[in-house]
């Protein structure tokens, strides 16, 4: 059952839609997805110009300064701000190798601090530069990718320690975010999406046989059909690619 749109709210807001991460499997679909609405879109990552990169905050802020110019010479609006980093596996910032934790036994420090910049403190400082360009009225959203195995209360199998904390982490920065951003415009939403298991680099290591791994265009397709249906009351909360809420 997926959640239905009242028709108070419009389908989606208007205006320019930024993504974060839209150089990814997800997130590229995203940008793709909303540009065939007719969206402007903005891509902003580490491989972009101007680039944007978590380990230095000055990168996060002057990518914000020059959407505020743009914002402002243009007269556009911001309509969309979705987050669809992501880290679960790879290499860190300091060049060692990285793997879900499956016991206590495999947790370390650099894989946690990664685990924590891109999951956690790279979109936390996102919030800061990002958030103050949302319009002050109207229709908008911040959606933020998370995961299901960030619910504190779905963890019945244990295990992915550093992907799991950073995750729940996220969560809390979203739910707190929104509290604000209420304060700013009502009619803005922030919110937390779990994609489900799709096929890109984050999760094909992972992807367990008969377990329903989609590809990226369908999986935004989701999202933003979620997104679409999302009624009033629904900032800050956690949902997943059906318009179902998970538990925190």
């Amino acid at each position: 059952m997926t959640l239905a749109a009242p028709p108070e709210r419009p389908s989606e807001p208007a205006g320019l839609a930024v993504v974060l991460g839209g150089t990814g499997g997800i997130g590229a679909a995203l940008a793709q997805g909303l540009g065939d609405r007719g969206h402007a879109v903005l891509l902003l990552g580490r491989r972009t110009q101007p680039a944007l990169d978590y380990a230095d905050e000055a990168s996060v802020a002057r990518c914000a300064l020059q959407l505020a110019e743009r914002l402002a010479h243009t007269g556009e609006s911001l309509g969309h701000l979705i987050v669809a980093t992501g880290f679960l596996h790879g290499e860190t910032t300091s060049g060692q190798r990285a793997e879900p934790e499956r016991s206590w036994q495999h947790l370390n420090a650099d894989s946690l601090r990664h685990s924590f910049l891109v999951n956690a403190i790279g979109p936390a400082l996102v919030m800061r530069h990002f958030l103050p360009l949302l319009p002050k009225q109207g229709p908008c959203v911040a959606a933020f990718l998370s995961a299901r195995v960030g619910s504190i209360g779905d963890n019945a199998l244990g295990g992915w320690y550093g992907y799991r904390a950073s995750k729940a982490a996220l969560n809390q920065l979203v739910h707190t975010a929104a509290v604000e951003l209420a304060r700013r415009n009502k009619e803005a939403l922030c919110v937390a999406l779990h994609p489900g298991t799709v096929d890109t680099a984050l999760s094909q290591p992972f992807a367990k046989t008969g377990l329903q791994v989609r590809p990226p265009a369908q999986a935004a397709a989701e999202l933003l059909a979620v997104l679409d249906a999302l009624p009033p009351g629904s900032s800050g909360r956690f949902f997943d690619h059906k318009g179902l809420p998970v538990p925190w």
